[in-house]
């Protein structure tokens, strides 16, 4: 009993240190992020992705970073588009874009992994899109979106659709300097901050204590064999196509899925089997289901295939392009925190941004936040 309750206590010990590593980084990422949407509506981007062309394909990546989400608004929202009359592929590059391509991630990885695993995630993540545009072309057929169409327009509800509807931006006229720094500004930036958490925080803590978990109790010599650590290029093969069904297995999405990307790659995953991992948030077994009630049986399965096929192919060149270049990190270079709370930089840091997000929460409880909060499951919107 004693060994058990040690085990429990060290796993936990880990994902409080893990926790505590990249509060900071969570706050200014999100932080960056509300400041984006606090100024940038909504109702423009339906009108960019009429199509799928290359030109629509980088405006819905670039409205996804700008509408950073975490995966079930991101799913909802993309499904919202689309019954607006948005483009299909460009619907789902905006997803994609909005989860994958955002400063929070790119924060959390670079503070964990080191910087090659967020300019990973930025060169993938376009590679990702034009793979899935191509088999989107190839593949997609008439019938099957039209039956997609049908069923998206029944409404059925998924998760977190309520947020997804949400537009918390500045509305007016203004410079974006001028809009961000006034009273609305303050508030709508405060909104999306606080909403942004609460829509994340599930995955987030579920992901610190599966990371925590499989850190203490799943040995080092599984993993090596499993990803076949002690054959290169075998293991360069095999990481970006295990990669995904572990993500899938793992049920967390969005940046809760960083600290087990920390674990998988101690273990011996390659490069390429980190990002493919990060890459296939939005393919978690809740998420495959919300698919299904939006599009369908058939296009779960298509979106399920072509996502999953996009992810190794992306994940394949960042491996080899990397690779090229010399610059993927060594392992030594990540470790799973487990040095609990010290006077170092990272608790100044928490500090300072404990506050900045304490003022957010303020602001958000004083303007009328709260009743937003309990609305985020809400309706899917029209």
């Amino acid at each position: 009993m004693d060994a058990a309750l040690d085990a429990v206590l060290h796993a936990l010990s880990l994902s409080g240190s893990m926790a505590w590593e990249i509060t900071w980084a969570l706050i200014l990422g999100f932080a960056l992020s509300a400041v984006v949407q606090a100024v940038v509506r909504k109702s423009t981007v339906v009108s960019l992705l009429g199509d799928d062309s290359p030109r629509s394909l980088v405006a819905a990546a670039g409205l996804g970073v700008a509408s950073s989400s975490c995966s079930y608004a991101a799913v909802a929202l993309a499904r919202s588009l689309f019954r607006k009359g948005a483009n299909f592929t460009a619907a789902m590059a905006f997803e994609i874009a909005s989860t994958n391509l955002v400063v929070e991630l790119g924060v959390i990885l670079a503070l964990l992994m080191g910087w090659q695993f967020t300019a990973a995630e930025f060169a993938g993540g376009p590679v990702m899109i034009v793979a899935l545009a191509v088999l989107f072309r190839l593949f997609l057929r008439e019938r099957l979106l039209s039956e997609a169409r049908a069923q998206a327009g029944r409404g059925l509800a998924g998760s977190m659709e309520g947020h997804a509807a949400m537009d918390m931006s500045v509305g007016g006229e203004g410079s974006f300097r001028r809009r961000l720094l006034s009273a609305a500004g303050f508030t709508a930036t405060a909104h999306v901050f606080v909403m942004e958490w609460a829509a994340i925080l599930r995955d987030l803590v579920l992901g610190l204590l599966i990371a925590g978990a499989v850190a203490a109790w799943v040995p080092d010599a599984f993993w090596s064999a499993f990803f076949f650590e002690g054959h290169p290029l075998l293991a360069k093969l095999w990481g970006p196509l295990v990669g995904p069904l572990v993500a899938i297995a793992s049920f967390v999405c969005s940046v809760g899925n960083v600290p087990l990307a920390v674990v998988l790659w101690q273990g011996g995953i390659s490069f390429g089997g980190v990002i493919a991992f990060i890459f296939a948030d939005l393919l978690i077994v809740p998420i495959l289901n919300i698919y299904r009630k939006y599009y369908g049986v058939r296009m779960a399965a298509f979106i399920l295939g072509t996502f999953y096929a996009s992810i190794v192919v992306a994940a394949y060149v960042v491996e080899f392009v990397f690779g090229a270049l010399g610059i993927i990190p060594d392992r030594s270079g990540a470790k799973v925190p487990d040095e609990g709370v010290s006077w170092d930089y990272t608790t100044w840091l928490n500090i300072v941004f404990l506050l900045l997000a304490a003022a957010f929460v303020v602001r958000f409880v004083r303007t009328g936040g709260v009743g937003m909060l309990r609305s985020m499951g809400g309706a899917p919107g029209a």
